[in-house]
Formats: C-alpha cells, sequence, structure tokens
C-alpha cells in the first residue's frame, strides 16, 4: 500500500533492538560487598514509529480501525538480517498509539510492544541426523563412535549453533532402538529407558518439556530420575548419544532453531 501513496509504514526511530535488561540476584552478607547468585534475562520492551496515510479522512479512520484490530492481540514482529534469514519474535501492544488530530490525511504515532521472549528466532531450522541410512548402512556410521555389539551405538555428534544464545533442541527418534542417552557438551544428561519398535517414534521437545510417542501419547514417566533438557550452546560443540537395540532403520534427528540476541 505504501508504494500506492497510501498504507502503513514504520519510519526510523525502532527501539528495543538492542541488548534485553537482566535481573540480577547478589547475596549480601555481613562482610564487604555481594556475591553474585545468578541472573535472568527479562522481558523486551519496543517502541514502533508509524507513519499512517490514507486516501482520504474516512479512509484513514479505516485504517486507524484496522490497525486497532491488528495489534489487539499476538503479534509477530520479523527482522530480516543481511543474509537474508527472518529473524521473529512474538509480542503483545502495551501502550502507545496515541494520534493528534488534524485537518490532513495522515497522522504519526508510536505504538510500544513487549515481548516475552526476549530472543529472536530464526525461521531456518538446523538439522543433524544420526542413522537412518537408506542403504542400510550399520546406526554407527553417522556417528564418531565405539561399538558395545552389534545391536548397540554410542558416540558423539556434532552440533552447530550459529546464533549467539542457547537454542532448544528437539529430538526425534526412530525405531527400533532402547534406552536413549543424549549428553550435553557439559554433561548434562536426558535419558529415556523405554524401548521403541520398528514403526514408533519418540519425540523428546526440551523447551517444553515433554516427551511423546508419535501418536501424541505422553511417554514421560519413562524418563530416567533427574531428566535434563539440556539446550545447545552457541558455536559448535560436541553432544553423546547412546542408543541400544538399534537397526540400520534407526536414526535420531535432532533439531533447532538458532536464536539471537539483537538482529543488525
Amino acid at each position: 500500500m505504501a508504494g500506492q501513496g497510501f498504507g502503513f509504514q514504520a519510519t526510523a526511530g525502532l527501539t528495543g533492538l538492542g541488548l534485553p535488561s537482566v535481573s540480577a540476584q547478589w547475596l549480601e552478607g555481613a562482610g564487604d560487598g555481594s556475591r553474585f547468585r545468578g541472573q535472568r534475562v527479562l522481558s523486551r520492551d519496543l517502541d514502533v514509529p508509524l507513519d499512517i496515510v490514507g486516501r482520504d479522512r474516512e479512509h484513514l479512520r479505516k485504517l486507524l480501525s484496522r490497525l486497532a484490530r491488528a495489534v489487539a492481540g499476538e503479534c509477530t514482529l520479523v527482522l530480516l538480517d543481511d543474509e537474508g534469514v527472518r529473524w521473529s519474535t512474538s509480542v503483545y501492544r502495551t501502550g502507545g498509539g496515541d494520534i493528534e488530530l488534524s485537518s490532513g490525511n495522515d497522522l504519526q504515532t508510536v505504538l510500544s510492544f513487549r515481548a516475552p521472549d526476549p530472543y529472536f528466532t530464526a525461521s531456518t531450522v538446523a538439522t543433524q541426523v544420526v542413522g537412518g541410512d537408506a542403504e542400510a548402512t550399520p546406526f554407527l556410521s553417522s556417528l564418531t563412535a565405539l561399538p558395545l555389539a552389534a545391536s548397540q551405538a554410542i558416540g558423539e555428534i556434532q552440533l552447530d549453533n550459529v546464533g549467539d544464545a542457547d537454542a532448544y533442541p528437539v529430538w526425534e527418534v526412530y525405531g527400533p532402538g532402547h534406552d536413549l542417552t543424549v549428553k550435553s557438551p557439559t554433561g548434562e544428561t536426558l535419558r529415556w529407558t523405554g524401548t521403541l519398535g520398528a514403526t514408533e517414534k519418540l519425540v523428546l521437545d526440551t523447551r517444553a518439556g515433554t516427551v511423546k510417542d508419535g501418536t501424541g501419547a505422553n511417554r514421560y514417566s519413562l524418563l530416567a530420575p533427574a531428566p535434563r533438557f539440556w539446550t545447545v550452546p552457541p558455536g559448535i560443540s560436541t553432544a553423546y548419544v547412546s542408543l541400544l537395540d538399534t537397526t540400520a532403520a534407526s536414526k535420531i534427528v535432532c533439531r533447532w532453531r538458532p536464536r539471537r540476541w539483537m538482529v543488525i
């Protein structure tokens, strides 16, 4: 619509794209100073300046009504980086939208939003696949591994997170197989002690903290005690994978969407 001389256009002055605020915890003791106990990243606040131009006053009123409906609920802020990758975050309007009436058919306003998730998530999905070779080569062929027996696999896989924040992996396991273990580069362990048949699948979503089979049934109860739904750190790292009772058809797929603090 902007190319036809009317519609909505974001103008210069967008704020809130930098590093989000953090809340730090400190332990105050009897001695001098304090000790750092940790921190959490807070929600991101953004201000988006808009220029709204109508064909006439009546059309301008319709555009304002359309804008009000569009930002009444959850919205998605999308940014495009220099490499053509789309990064997005969900936002909700928290204020702004004031207008100054005039006799013209255009006006300027600023909308304020809050992003509950302070990170920007990529539209692209990173994938690492282990096993499932179409030509029936051994499951271990995809691993830097040490074979324990003909039907057992144990080894390492390389994870490459191109973002600059931790990413949440989703593990998809295709049977047959038994007793899955995935261990993070820092030693955090997520182990599932159940058994998958040749036609069964298991999905472990680390962000949601769920474990379901291919039918959507809950299989969380088969996790080993004290499970850690660990994240993929930025950069290249090495994770540990173990699966027993495998065949050439067995496969593990690890997927994640990279995340960034900032997109410029």
